[in-house]
């Protein structure tokens, strides 16, 4: 198994560092999915990533039916428009592998194409879009962890290591990829949230200790929920438990979505462990508060009470 034919969906913070290293694969066919003008704004302008213009080749899902691998990197409001591109795209030999944060879109992707085609995956990287700009630091980022959902390596795990050989990519297999995606999940609802609700750098996270209380309580809930579910953290790499490194002043992907005016991606962290609680029949307080904040701040930005 070759994956030559490779679509990706979403360029922005993740979809560009895919693009990024990817790009130097030269024996492949390397597509970003879009359509009407958005295909029509990223044929003509290209994405800017680390200080060059990339203009890569732009696909409609039907253009782009029988890649061999999908790339789902789509903010999660935006999953429901992705999975019908994916529908159109795929092939009975298709693999996808989804780069989302959360621990719901690959189930939410296979309940439409068969679990059959997914590749569990996930990526840790410390990107900021801004406008048509995307900036990473490729030497500290720590990448593409991937795996089947038995451990056992497999034609496809194989592919996709053979396919990011000599592109920059960090990336690692791994045979505990429910307890790697959980993790970090965990390192998400810990690091993003509190600061998207006060507006801070990372930093308040270890100058202020009621920062860092906002953060132990949304962490602790998630943890009993994993415990419910029998998702042991504790197996997984030392650097599962850490995120890429950045400075102090840094700002996650849910303030930056603030910052630039956009909806968060609330309804997949704090909107999913209140969901799961309920569900098990655990209190979840801390993440049932932060998901109307982030919400509350939504509308705020949406001009709804403009006061």
């Amino acid at each position: 198994m070759e994956f030559k034919n490779v679509a990706i969906i979403g360029a922005g913070a993740v979809g560009s560092y895919m693009l990024w290293g990817l790009s130097q694969k030269k024996d492949i066919e390397l597509s970003v999915i879009a359509s009407g003008e958005r295909k029509k704004r990223i044929e003509s302008k290209g994405i800017n990533i680390n200080d060059k213009l990339y203009l890569p080749t732009v696909k409609t899902p039907a253009e782009a039916h029988g890649a061999d691998l999908v790339i789902v990197s789509v903010k999660y409001n935006a999953l429901d428009s992705a999975v019908a591109d994916i529908k159109e795209i795929e092939d009975e030999h298709t693999v996808v592998m989804s780069l989302m944060n959360g621990v719901d879109s690959e189930e939410i992707i296979a309940s439409e194409i068969g679990e059959e085609h997914i590749l569990p995956a996930l990526i840790k990287v410390a990107s900021e879009r801004k406008d048509n700009k995307v900036v990473f630091d490729p030497e500290t980022t720590i990448g593409i962890i991937y795996g089947e959902k038995d451990g056992k390596a497999t034609e496809r795990t194989d592919a996709l290591g053979k396919l990011f050989e000599g592109t920059g990519l960090k990336y690692r297999e791994t045979d505990v990829i429910i307890p790697e995606i959980w993790s970090k999940f965990r390192l998400n609802v810990g690091n993003n949230l509190p600061q998207a609700m006060l507006g801070v750098g990372v930093g308040a996270y270890s100058d202020s200790e009621h920062v860092a209380l906002l953060k132990e309580g949304l962490v602790k809930e998630l943890d009993a929920i994993a415990k419910a579910k029998g998702i042991d953290m504790t197996v997984t790499a030392s650097s599962s438990a850490r995120g890429s490194k950045v400075f102090k002043r840094a700002r996650y992907s849910t303030l930056q979505d603030l910052d630039a005016k956009r909806h968060t991606e609330i309804d997949m962290f704090s909107g999913a462990i209140v969901r799961m609680g309920k569900e098990l029949g655990i209190p979840t307080p801390y993440n049932e508060f932060t998901f109307h904040m982030l919400k509350a701040l939504e509308e705020k930005n949406d001009g709804k009470f403009n006061y």
